[in-house]
């Protein structure tokens, strides 16, 4: 068995900000840090993520995160690569800054890499760190040749179609602590 680890970064990195908002006061509940955008600062652990999507021990095919183009002084893609992350990366739509390309990359990757690279019969599994429903045609199509689909989501930012789709989801609220950089202590 083997590991296809995708990672939709913005997802993980806006709402981990959400919570952030949350437990900060900020906002006084999720639904309205989703409703109103509220957000607080908050830094992922890439090292942690990547400890938690691909465990040691288990044979990760390829493990790829998606995301806008940071400015040309940002280092945050280098700790991603750092981090033994795969790094795409796309501009930004130039009238409205708003992230264009990545869903529809990370969708292409996945099925490109499961005619490449994956086998149902070798159980291989594809990973999709993401939530959003648009994603459902993806993982149904890998499903129909036999695949495994695991998805990993905070639980506020999953489509509950995605989640009910998948073979196996994970949660990342529980892991909050251990995902945010520097960890805090105990």
């Amino acid at each position: 068995m083997t590991l296809y680890v995708y990672v939709d970064n913005s997802n993980v990195w806006i709402e981990g900000q959400r919570i952030q908002a949350v437990r900060t006061g900020t906002a006084p509940d999720i639904r309205a840090a989703q409703k109103q955008k509220f957000t607080a600062p908050w830094t992922l652990d890439f090292g942690h993520l990547y400890a938690l999507l691909c465990p040691p021990g288990e044979k990760i095919g390829r493990s790829i995160m998606f995301g806008s183009r940071p400015p040309e002084n940002d280092s945050i893609w280098q700790k991603m690569r750092d981090a033994d992350f795969e790094v795409e990366t796309f501009d930004r739509s130039t009238c409205t800054n708003r992230e264009k390309q990545v869903d529809t990359a990370l969708c292409t990757r996945m099925m490109e890499d499961s005619f490449t690279y994956m086998k149902a019969a070798n159980g291989d599994i594809a990973v999709l760190v993401a939530g959003d429903g648009d994603f459902l045609p993806t993982i149904k199509s890998l499903q129909s040749r036999g695949l495994r689909v695991r998805v990993v989501s905070w639980s506020h930012a999953v489509s509950h179609q995605l989640r009910d789709a998948a073979d196996e989801f994970i949660e990342l609220d529980p892991y909050f602590d251990d995902l945010t950089w520097p960890t805090p202590s105990a």
